[in-house]
C-alpha cells in the first residue's frame, strides 16, 4: 500500500513539471472546428518530433479567445491572423512574429454575392450595386473577413458598412460566410481567398449560386507569433528552434492543410500596415 501512495505522490509532483515543459499553441478559428482539429493535431505531432518536447494544440472558440489564451500564457505559440497577431503582441511585450506563409506576404479577400443580386464581377472599384444589400463579415476580429474589407468599403463609399448596407452580420468564420451567401441568407459576403479556393476545389460550394464579384488589393496577413519569454521556460535558443521547425515544414500534406506552399521568416514590422488600418478603422484598441 505504501508503494501506491509513493507512486501517486510522484505522479502529482511530475504533473506540474510536465505541464511546464509542454509547448501549447492555438490558432484562430477561421474554419469549422473539425477542420481545425484535423489540421493542427498533425502540426502538433510534427513540432513535437522536431523540438523534442511535448506539444499540444489548444482549440479556442473565437478570435478574441485566441488572443486571451496567448496573453495569459495558456499558450506560448499561435497561428494568428494579421489583426489578432498585432493585438497579441501588444498584449504581451517582447512577443514576435517568426514565420508566415509565402502567400501571406500578399494576402487578399474576396467579395462574393448571391446570383439573385445580379452583381457582375468587376475590377477596379467596389461595385456601386453593393449599396443597400445585406452583408456578412466573418469573425469580428478577422483581418481578411472584416478588417481589410471594412477598410475597402470605407475607402470606396466614404461611410461605415452599417451606412452602406441594409443589414450587416458576422458569420464567425470564412466557411460559414460562403455558405450563408450561397443559401441566400445574406446577399453579399467577404472572406479569405484561400478558404474560398479550397472550397471550390473540393466542390463544397455551388458557384452557380454564389460567385466572386471583387478581389481586394493585397496586404500582409497570417503569421506564427511566439511569446518573448519562451527561452526562460524551455531553455536558451528555443525560440529560434521553433522558428526553424516552422521554416523547415516541407510535408505537402501539412502545408496543404493551411493551405500554404511554404513558411518564410516574418517580423513584427511586416504587420505595420495592419496596425495602421486597425487604428484608422477603430478596430484596434
Amino acid at each position: 500500500m505504501r508503494w501506491i501512495t509513493g507512486l501517486l505522490a510522484a505522479l502529482m509532483m511530475a504533473a506540474p513539471a510536465m505541464a511546464e515543459s509542454t509547448l501549447y499553441f492555438t490558432a484562430i478559428p477561421d474554419e469549422d472546428e473539425t477542420s481545425l482539429e484535423e489540421r493542427f493535431s498533425k502540426v502538433a505531432d510534427y513540432l513535437e518530433n522536431e523540438l523534442d518536447v511535448p506539444v499540444q494544440f489548444i482549440p479556442v472558440k473565437s478570435y478574441a479567445a485566441s488572443v486571451t489564451t496567448f496573453r495569459n500564457n495558456q499558450v506560448q505559440l499561435a497561428w494568428f491572423g494579421g489583426l489578432s497577431g498585432v493585438r497579441a503582441r501588444q498584449a504581451v511585450p517582447g512577443s514576435e512574429a517568426i514565420a508566415q506563409g509565402a502567400e501571406d506576404q500578399e494576402f487578399r479577400s474576396y467579395f462574393i454575392a448571391h446570383e439573385s443580386t445580379g452583381i457582375e464581377p468587376t475590377e477596379g472599384k467596389l461595385p456601386e450595386a453593393l449599396k443597400g444589400k445585406t452583408l456578412t463579415f466573418g469573425s469580428r476580429g478577422s483581418t481578411s473577413g472584416r478588417l481589410m474589407p471594412e477598410h475597402y468599403i470605407r475607402e470606396r463609399f466614404g461611410s461605415a458598412p452599417g451606412e452602406v448596407f441594409s443589414r450587416v452580420g458576422f458569420s464567425g468564420n470564412h466557411t460559414r460566410t460562403a455558405k450563408l451567401v450561397e443559401s441566400g441568407a445574406y446577399q453579399v459576403g467577404v472572406l479569405n481567398y484561400t478558404v474560398w479556393d479550397k472550397m471550390v476545389e473540393n466542390n463544397e460550394i455551388d458557384t452557380d449560386q454564389v460567385q466572386i464579384i471583387w478581389t481586394s488589393p493585397t496586404y500582409p496577413d497570417y503569421q506564427w507569433t511566439i511569446r518573448g519569454d519562451v527561452n526562460e521556460r524551455f531553455g536558451d535558443g528555443f525560440k529560434e528552434r521553433v522558428q526553424q521547425a516552422l521554416l523547415n515544414m516541407e510535408n505537402p500534406e501539412l502545408l496543404e492543410s493551411f493551405p500554404r506552399s511554404s513558411f518564410i521568416p516574418a517580423s513584427n514590422d511586416d504587420y505595420e500596415t495592419i496596425k495602421r488600418v486597425g487604428e484608422e478603422t477603430g478596430l484596434l484598441d
